[in-house]
């Protein structure tokens, strides 16, 4: 919370907005979501924008404190729920926007539909971050597909590779051959958080976007996604699935 704190006091500072505030919220306790839900439902008299970005990548078969698979339940169950639980204050809000920040390794992901939360396979890290994001996609489409009529609009984005410690468990950093020889020549392709968070906001603010909804962004352009994240089936198949692992009433 810090690190949070400390990024709302200075937007505070250069903008002179006070209502800048910062919210704790771990989105692998289902408990910590719903309550952070509740206080904005209480607290905000509108919500405008919600952008899901949270997310870990190509971690150690840990858990989340309800027995998810950590990157399913950080990147994909946690916002799930999140934004269901506030999917009636968008609507008294609309127009609104909700983003989901995916990424462009969807691509390769696939749902298990016998092992979505890795029980019985064997764990392979990079399987399961490409399943998450893809599974961010099918939330995407069929929640868009739901929302028609009410004003609020959803759309996935990969932003592009920023200087972030997302990447801490990958390879990078566990040898000096790469931490010395090729992390340098890394950092010099990759994004500043600054310009990372460009897509993030032009998703959130433009006004040529007013009403479009169910898209994939590649940075600031439409591109089309990976075919299984076009297909209505799967996607209502998650929806039902993950609408059970968290315990939300379906509709």
């Amino acid at each position: 919370m810090e690190k949070c704190e400390a990024a709302a006091k200075d937007i505070r500072g250069e903008t002179l907005n006070h209502r800048v505030n910062a919210r704790h919220l771990d989105l692998a306790s289902l408990k910590s979501i719903r309550e952070f839900a509740a206080k904005i439902i209480e607290e905000e008299e509108r919500v405008h924008v919600l952008v899901n970005n949270e997310a870990v990548m190509r971690c150690p078969h840990w858990t989340t404190e309800d027995g998810f698979e950590m990157q399913l339940g950080v990147n994909y169950l946690g916002h799930f729920l999140l934004t269901n639980l506030l999917l009636d204050k968008l609507k008294a809000s609309a127009p609104s926007r909700v983003i989901n920040l995916s990424s462009l390794a969807h691509i390769a992901g696939h749902i298990d539909f016998d092992d979505l939360n890795w029980e019985k396979r064997k764990y392979d890290t990079k399987v399961a971050y490409c399943q998450s994001k893809l599974a961010l996609v099918l939330f995407t489409k069929e929640l868009s597909r739901r929302l028609q009529g009410t004003g609020v609009t959803v759309n996935a984005l990969h932003p592009g590779v920023a200087r972030t410690e997302l990447g801490r468990h990958t390879g990078m950093h566990k040898s000096a051959f790469s931490s010395f020889t090729l992390g340098p020549i890394f950092w010099l392709l990759v994004k500043s958080p600054e310009l990372a968070a460009q897509p993030s906001t032009y998703l959130a603010v433009a006004e040529e976007l007013e009403g479009v909804s169910g898209k994939y962004f590649d940075g600031l352009k439409e591109k089309a996604p990976a075919p299984e994240a076009e297909d209505e089936e799967v996607a209502r198949w998650l929806w039902a699935e993950s609408a059970r692992l968290v315990g939300l009433e379906m509709s």
